[in-house]
């Protein structure tokens, strides 16, 4: 298993994660998406796993700041969500080509 975690230290659901992962010693790597973004291909293979939409927090300020509810165009989300890392929903969990998004430790125990 190559496990990647992207999150915010102080996002309680990556906390959570976290927690998820030491509890039963399974190694990962954590990102932290205020240091360091998701690079395009890192996207691609969470979108193809998750679908864009699911990627999107709609409730970040950003998300309004930015009108993201207007704008129809995938390619063009894809290049805002790039620029702007504050517009993920957190946790975003990683395990090959496989993905998630949230705290879904349902999922990560099939991963084991």
């Amino acid at each position: 298993m190559n496990i990647q975690c992207f999150g915010r230290k102080k996002c309680f659901d990556t906390q959570k994660t976290e927690r998820f992962f030491k509890e039963r010693n399974i190694k990962y790597q954590f990102i932290d998406l205020n240091i360091k973004e998701l690079s395009k291909g890192e996207l691609n293979s969470v979108k193809n796993a998750v679908g864009l939409n699911n990627l999107i927090n709609t409730k970040s300020k950003d998300y309004k700041k930015l009108n993201l509810d207007q704008i129809r165009g995938e390619e063009t989300k894809e290049e805002i969500l790039l620029k702007n890392p504050k517009l993920y929903k957190t946790p975003i969990v990683r395990n090959g080509k496989d993905a998630t998004v949230g705290y879904v430790p349902d999922i990560w125990t099939t991963w084991e």
